[in-house]
């Protein structure tokens, strides 16, 4: 019996803030795939082992986690004043599809370096030696962001001395702006409210502030569904009730923000939104030991993405946390202290954040210019990656 033999296809694995993931350049990929569609989707699962019932992506790139559960197709920006168009793709592990609703902030910091090093980006633009500003068009949310990537001798710089919490080593800063995160025509708060009344059914009604900024995520206090707000991964994500009731709260709150229309629908949309819990400043420790003390933070944050506790901070969630901090009255202002606030550090279980957000009220209306946060970005591998000749 005669078998499809494996094709390759030109790929980079890389770091990305706290995610990884594996970046292709558009025109690299098989024609079939270069648009959307099944056969793009298809690849891409094949890629990073998905869908996998045990769970591990063994047979893939994919690292079993969200984090690492990771695509991304660049190409030349077709958009005025912009260098390279960013498409995120978010792989499930366990079911058959990509999720293209939101973007992944963490692996924002590593598509500078992709583009300046794939040629993407007009050598013109290019300092021997500095910062390379790269401008970003992310396809997913249709909104820009700059990123701030060090060159030395004509090369990205990928070493240095930042340290990121929930990143081993060191490595050089990105500084990331997120431009305009929400439309002026777009509501930042999908009910109006900076503060609403959430009814989950078999669970409780809760109190909830639900912001589209940077990507839409549902904040409610710690203590309203008795956690403390200093939880690691294992006492969230060992607990299967825990797990059920926050993504039962994902469902109604999708639909309350008007992401969806009916509950069922919150299956096929794992990406977004996102659920976060705050509570004030606490003692903690974080996974890798480290003791987070509660005068080195401003409130404690914990992010579920694709129906688990996040080990760190989504990047886009701290757009999210970063904006509502900086709005008093909104339930992650209140757990920070409350006050108008420009920057805001946060403790998540691997550490620490900080992140800046400039926001302004206009007649009872709020927007946000920018918001600013460091990462780190560094290539892991690079060469072809092998899938059957099939499988898309």
């Amino acid at each position: 019996m005669s078998q499809v033999p494996q094709i390759r296809i030109p790929a980079t694995y890389m770091r990305g803030g706290t995610s990884k993931g594996v970046f292709f350049n558009l025109t690299d990929l098989p024609e079939a795939a270069q648009v959307p569609g099944a056969a793009r989707d298809n690849l891409l699962l094949r890629v990073i082992g998905s869908p996998d019932p045990y769970g591990k992506q063994t047979d893939g790139m994919g690292g079993a986690t969200s984090s690492t559960s990771k695509t991304v197709i660049l190409a030349k920006s077709s958009q005025p004043d912009h260098d390279v168009d960013y498409l995120f793709g978010q792989v499930s592990i366990d079911k058959p599809f990509v999720d293209w609703s939101g973007n992944c902030g963490n692996l924002t910091a590593a598509v500078g370096s992709f583009a300046i090093a794939s040629g993407l980006v007009d050598a013109a633009r290019i300092p021997a030696n500095g910062i390379c500003v790269v401008r970003i068009w992310q396809k997913n949310i249709q909104k820009t962001i700059i990123a701030h990537v060090p060159v030395s001798n004509g090369q990205v710089q990928e070493t240095g001395d930042f340290e990121l919490d929930g990143v081993t080593f060191p490595a050089a800063e990105v500084q990331i702006d997120f431009i305009a995160p929400v439309d002026a025509k777009d509501a930042m708060f999908p009910t109006g409210n900076l503060v609403d009344d959430l009814e989950v059914p078999g669970v409780g009604t809760f109190k909830v502030t639900m912001i589209t900024a940077g990507i839409p995520t549902i904040f409610l206090n710690a203590t309203d569904i008795n956690y403390t707000g200093c939880e690691l991964q294992d006492a969230i994500n060992g607990d299967p009730a825990a797990l059920a009731m926050f993504e039962t709260i994902r469902a109604y709150g999708a639909v309350k923000m008007g992401l969806i229309s009916d509950i069922a629908e919150a299956a096929g949309r794992q990406h977004t939104p996102k659920v976060a819990i705050v509570a004030p400043a606490k003692n903690y420790t974080s996974s890798s030991g480290k003791v987070i003390t509660a005068d080195a933070i401003d409130l404690n944050v914990r992010a579920l993405s694709m129906g688990k506790l996040h080990h760190a901070m989504m990047g886009t969630a701290a757009v999210a946390i970063g904006t509502a901090a900086a709005i008093p009255g909104t339930l992650v202002n209140l757990a920070a202290g409350g006050g108008e606030r420009r920057v805001v550090t946060f403790g998540h279980p691997s550490g620490t954040l900080k992140v800046g957000a400039a926001a302004s009220e206009t007649g009872g209306d709020w927007k946000v210019e920018k918001v600013t946060m460091s990462r780190s970005a560094r290539v892991l591998m690079e060469g072809w990656v092998r899938i059957p000749g099939d499988s898309f």
